[in-house]
C-alpha cells in the first residue's frame, strides 16, 4: 500500500500546481495580448469614443475626464469579454469543434457581464437610479461590444494558429510509424507533435492538426513520442523543435516562446540542455 501512495504522491502535487485547464487559457489569453491587432483597434476605439463623445458624454465631461472614462470603460469592458471568450474557447474545445462556434457562444457568455460593468461605470460617475430598461440597453450594448471582441479573437488566434501550423510539414506515414503516440490522437489530430504537457491525469498533446487530451502520464507520451524531434525542458512540458520561436528570460528564468506566441518555462537541470540545442 505504501508503494503506490508513494508513486502517487509526485504526480498528484504536480497535478495540484499545474492546474491544467487554467494554464492553457493563461497560455491563450498570452497569445491574444501580444497581438498588435489587439492594441491598436483598442486604441483606436478609445479614441473615436473620446473624439465624437457619444452617449452625451461630450456635454457633460470635459476633454480629458472624458478620455479618463472612455479607457477606463473599454478596459474593463474588454478584459471581462476576452476572459470570458477565451475561457469558453479553452474548456469546449474538445466539446464543439471550430474555433468560430466557440467564439460566437463566448459572445453570448461575456455580453451580459459587459453589459452589467459598463453600466455600473456610467452610475458611478454620472449618477442616477439605474432601471430596468437602462440595464437591458447595457446587456445589448454588451453583446455588441462582446462581438467585437470575439471577432478580434478569432482573427488573432485563427491567425496565430495557421503561422504557427504553416511551417510544420505534415507527416510522411514512416514518421507517424515512428511516432506511436499519434495513434492515440483521433485521425482529425494527427500530424507532428509540437508541444506536450501535463494535464492532471492527462496528457495534453499540440499538433499541427489540432489539441487533444489523452489519458496517458507524461512520461510514458514523450516515450511514445518516439522520433519526434524536440526536448522535455520540464517536469511538465516536451517541446518540438519545429515549435520553438526563440529562448527568452522570464523573471530571470530561462523560458521558450513557442511559435503560437506562448510560453514555456524551463527548469534548471535542462536549462544547459535546452540553450545548447535552441540557444
Amino acid at each position: 500500500m505504501i508503494g503506490p501512495l508513494q508513486t502517487l504522491w509526485p504526480e498528484r502535487t504536480e497535478n495540484f500546481v499545474e492546474r491544467p485547464l487554467l494554464q492553457s487559457a493563461l497560455r491563450e489569453l498570452q497569445v491574444f495580448l501580444r497581438a498588435p491587432r489587439f492594441w491598436a483597434t483598442f486604441g483606436a476605439v478609445v479614441l473615436i469614443f473620446w473624439v465624437t463623445g457619444p452617449y452625451g458624454t461630450a456635454e457633460r465631461l470635459a476633454a480629458i475626464p472624458r478620455l479618463g472614462f472612455w479607457l477606463v470603460l473599454h478596459a474593463v469592458a474588454w478584459a471581462i469579454a476576452v476572459t470570458a471568450i477565451v475561457l469558453v474557447n479553452t474548456l469546449l474545445r474538445d466539446r464543439i469543434p471550430g474555433l468560430g462556434r466557440r467564439m460566437a457562444l463566448g459572445t453570448l457568455v461575456a455580453g451580459v457581464p459587459v453589459g452589467l460593468a459598463t453600466n455600473a461605470i456610467s452610475l458611478a460617475t454620472f449618477g442616477g437610479t439605474p432601471t430596468v430598461l437602462d440595464l437591458a440597453a447595457s446587456i445589448a450594448t454588451g453583446l455588441l461590444l462582446s462581438a467585437l471582441f470575439c471577432a478580434l479573437t478569432y482573427l488573432t488566434m485563427s491567425s496565430r494558429q495557421a503561422e504557427a501550423l504553416s511551417s510544420v510539414p505534415a507527416p510522411s506515414e514512416e514518421e507517424r510509424a515512428d511516432v506511436p503516440l499519434l495513434r492515440r490522437l483521433r485521425p482529425e489530430n494527427r500530424g507532428p507533435i509540437l508541444h506536450m504537457t501535463v494535464a492532471d491525469h492527462y496528457t495534453e498533446v499540440t499538433t499541427s492538426r489540432g489539441r487533444e487530451l489523452i489519458l496517458l502520464r507524461f512520461s510514458d507520451a514523450v516515450e511514445e513520442a518516439g522520433g519526434t524531434q524536440g526536448l522535455q525542458v520540464h517536469r511538465s512540458h516536451f517541446v518540438a523543435d519545429a515549435h520553438v520561436e526563440r529562448l527568452l528570460r522570464s523573471e530571470g528564468k530561462l523560458a521558450i516562446l513557442l511559435k503560437d506566441g506562448s510560453e514555456i518555462p524551463v527548469s534548471r537541470s535542462r536549462t544547459e540542455a535546452v540553450r545548447t540545442r535552441w540557444g
